[in-house]
């Protein structure tokens, strides 16, 4: 694989990050420490966690943790191998101060991390979600200190939109505070919209994109050849964690698999390489299960979609097409 730089930061990472949001149920502990050693013998060096993370048993203010306590156990001797990136903010807890972006949950939620870790510091730090609830100068200031006690290396967001990103740079200048080096939205084949703003911000501003839902949470798996639903994958397994697609779509799925067969890639395979195609996006998190997984998106990483082929994807599914499907509205989803 080629190696990336994650925006203006210079942190080199592999254009493939093991995602571990599955960690807990349904990869336990000896799968997943076979997915990380696999992961870094083969040139993966990015892990992306979360403090929310347990897999499948997530609810809303569970307490999370899980992934963390795993990676925390797998890495040991292999710590500074890994470029890790996790991110708080999600609910962990029923009560108020239990989320969010204040300094109070944010200080106590990074001690947890470092704990669960096994870790002195984290290599990249992000707010999950934003909260419009606290002020950013709040927000930012607590990550700044993070930094400059060693606690943090590099900054970043998760599903904020350009202006928010934006407000977020400009308090940073005005304050002499850390600056962003990375962002982490949802991007797909079937969910463009950060094309409109988002990617164009992060190319002027040299914030490195590392980009989740590749494939669109299962539907670019490859599984699913119609509206019926397959007896494997997410599908059967947390339905609730999907949008289901409209009937128009599957039509052009069909169609796509077509270029992903002329193209001798599996359609997974296609849809990784086409997000990678942006300079802008140094990394896309994967959620592999087994090594098969994995050897496909390294095969993906360094696929080049030809000219022809790209242009008949956007015809297949324009830049517009997405807002009007109902998942746009990841957009408003704040703590308020």
């Amino acid at each position: 694989m080629q190696i990336r730089t994650l925006g203006k930061s210079g942190v080199a990472v592999s254009p493939i990050c093991l995602g571990t949001m599955l960690f807990g149920n349904p990869i336990r502990e000896p799968e997943a420490e076979r997915l990380v050693h696999a992961a870094l013998d083969q040139g993966i060096n990015f892990i992306d966690t979360a403090n929310s993370y347990e897999g499948y048993d997530r609810t809303p203010g569970s307490r999370g943790g899980v992934a963390e306590e795993y990676l925390g156990r797998i890495l040991k001797a292999r710590r500074e191998k890994v470029v890790l990136l996790t991110k708080i903010g999600n609910p962990v807890g029923p009560g108020p101060d239990d989320k969010g972006s204040s300094m109070a949950h944010l200080k106590r939620e990074l001690e947890k991390s470092l704990q669960r870790l096994r870790t002195d510091r984290i290599d990249l730090l992000m707010l999950h979600w934003p909260d419009t609830t606290i002020p950013f100068e709040e927000s930012l200031s607590t990550l700044d200190r993070f930094v400059k006690d060693g606690k943090v290396r590099y900054l970043g967001v998760s599903n904020f939109v350009a202006w928010q990103i934006c407000e977020l740079l400009w308090l940073g200048d005005r304050h002499r505070l850390t600056s962003l080096v990375a962002y982490q939205p949802p991007y797909s084949i079937l969910r463009r919209d950060i094309e409109i703003s988002e990617l164009l911000f992060c190319r002027k501003f040299g914030i490195g994109i590392a980009c989740y839902q590749v494939l669109q949470g299962g539907w670019l798996s490859g599984r699913h050849p119609g509206p019926r639903l397959s007896r494997v994958g997410r599908l059967v397994e947390k339905p609730e964690w999907l949008t289901p697609l409209p009937d128009s779509i599957w039509p052009r799925l069909e169609s796509l698999s077509k270029i992903a067969s002329r193209l001798n890639v599996s359609l997974p395979e296609l849809a990784i390489a086409w997000a990678l195609r942006h300079r802008e996006i140094s990394s896309v998190v994967l959620g592999m299960r087994n090594l098969g997984n994995m050897q496909s998106a390294m095969k993906a990483s360094e696929l080049v979609i030809p000219a022809d082929e790209l242009q008949q994807i956007d015809d297949l599914f324009p830049l517009a097409m997405d807002l009007r499907w109902p998942w746009s509205q990841w957009r408003v989803r704040v703590w308020q």
